[in-house]
């Protein structure tokens, strides 16, 4: 790192303060359909990898599996998405509803409407960069450390 630059103040606070904010333009506008952006998200995620193992899904959202449990349960009693018997008796398998998917199209209008308007507000090349940026500190991030895999903590 170069010793003329230093990160100044707390990076998750920071990271929290944007989130908050982004997260307040996206739910104004994805609240229109009747989904939280989160939920809006889980539907989004479960179309592209349906049917998708429950401990998959939670892998790939970067949640872990008692808050993805928490979070399907309203989309399950909307009717929109269905945890159904996977390969064998022990493993369960998510996936949306016709009204599931119908929802996720009602709803990818309105986030197509928020996401325009955040490209708008701060312009479209400091967005590439930052969803960039965000990409590859995630990465960097989830990069398995040797000891961890050899204890067996992963």
């Amino acid at each position: 790192m170069n010793d003329l630059v230093k990160p100044q103040g707390c990076t998750s606070l920071k990271l929290r303060e944007l989130q908050r904010v982004v997260a307040q333009r996206y739910d104004a506008e994805v609240g229109k359909s009747g989904l939280k952006t989160t939920q809006y998200s889980l539907l989004s995620h479960i179309q592209s990898l349906a049917p998708v193992r429950p401990g998959e899904l939670a892998r790939v959202m970067h949640m872990d599996a008692s808050t993805l449990t928490r979070n399907l349960r309203p989309l399950q009693e909307q009717g929109w998405v269905v945890v159904s018997e996977g390969e064998d008796a022990r493993s369960r398998s998510v996936s949306l509803t016709p009204e599931g998917l119908a929802k996720r199209q009602e709803a990818r209008r309105h986030w197509r409407a928020a996401q325009e308007a955040l490209n708008e507000r701060l312009g479209p090349d400091r967005v590439a960069a930052l969803h960039a940026l965000i990409d590859e500190s995630l990465a960097m991030l989830d990069e398995t450390e040797p000891e961890a895999e050899a204890d067996g903590t992963v």
